[in-house]
């Protein structure tokens, strides 16, 4: 998942809770203020939100630590590194927090988050971290766990996360994919730009979303039992047959661009497909296109088969259209 784009700055020169300033305001957002520090900003009592997004912090204001409504905390995009966050796990007046944000700073390990026991967020992505050890100690009802971009080798201590619904280990160093028994719940895993060959979902039969774009694939076995799985994004790896998905019924999106597919095979059941990825591999036909993607002819919105060799005929875009009465977008060109 993208950094999402950042929300516009408020007025830097007179930072106020959404209240203007009242003690009993719950809301404080200071992104991008470009803080050092907190001496000029007032911490009312009553917050329950403090987003610091976007500042130059390097170190806990200890007033934090009285926050005892506190139940979002965000210190986004800082200068934070692991000793400078460790005074925050002795903070037990903060064990309410339900989200705790620490994307975008300087960190090399899991912060100890043992004590939030109401935790359901947990995002320590952009960092330089390079092991998940620390995780055991987290929340076990913990329901979303962001560690992209940051220099992990292995999926560990996550087997009692029996609760979470979105994992995002996406551009890290991981080989393989494993320790997901346990999550029965979830219901997104990203793992795009790592080094796994091998799919293993270890029977994952809730699971909407799954990103392994920019791996190591070669095949694309391994998603049978995914049943109710909706958007499988495979694009950037060696995968040069099509196979496996018959069983995905549910599936609305479908990108294995960027491979080496030479003909569309193993979705005639997919009667739910919507966006069809095809484009930047070795398809020289669309001759039994119609076939092959029969249970979606009439669902089927947009296809994206350009840089294919089949993309160089004359009539190509409108023999799709004849083919797909309600497409909307081949490649590039949308129709209305």
């Amino acid at each position: 998942m993208d950094d999402e784009a950042k929300p516009p700055p408020p007025n830097h020169d007179d930072p106020m809770t959404e209240d203007d300033g009242d003690s009993s305001a719950t809301v404080l957002d200071l992104t991008s203020c470009q803080l050092h520090d907190l001496n000029s900003v007032e911490l009312p009592p009553s917050l329950t939100e403090l987003d610091l997004t976007a500042n130059r912090l390097s170190s806990l204001d200890t007033r934090i630590a009285a926050l005892s409504n506190l139940t979002k905390l965000s210190f986004r995009q800082n200068l934070f590194e692991d000793s400078a966050v460790e005074p925050i796990s002795a903070w037990t007046a903060l064990s309410g927090l339900e989200e705790l944000v620490l994307r975008d700073n300087k960190l090399r390990k899991i912060p100890d988050a043992s004590i939030f026991k109401k935790l359901l967020v947990f995002d320590v992505s952009f960092n330089e971290i390079t092991s998940l050890q620390g995780m055991s100690k987290v929340s076990g009802g913990l329901k979303e766990l962001y560690v992209s971009k940051n220099e992990v080798t292995k999926i560990e201590e996550i087997d009692h996360l029996h609760e979470l619904q979105i994992l995002e280990l996406g551009s890290n160093r991981l080989r393989v994919m494993q320790s997901l028994e346990n999550m029965t719940k979830l219901q997104e895993l990203w793992l795009g730009r790592n080094r796994i060959k091998v799919v293993n979902l270890c029977g994952l039969k809730c699971i909407k979303k799954i990103s392994l774009q920019s791996n190591r694939l070669t095949s694309m076995t391994g998603f049978e039992g995914c049943v109710a799985l909706e958007e499988l994004y495979l694009s950037h790896n060696g995968i040069s047959k099509m196979e496996g998905l018959s069983t995905l019924v549910n599936l609305r999106v479908l990108d294995v661009s960027n491979n080496k597919i030479t003909s569309v095979n193993d979705i005639k059941n997919l009667t739910m497909l919507e966006d069809l990825w095809l484009n930047d591999n070795q398809i020289e036909s669309i001759e039994g296109m119609a076939e092959a993607v029969i249970g979606s002819r009439e669902k089927l919105a947009t296809i994206y088969l350009e840089k294919n060799p089949c993309a160089k005929s004359p009539n190509y875009a409108a023999a799709l259209r004849q083919t797909f009465p309600n497409i909307q977008q081949i490649d590039s060109h949308i129709f209305a």
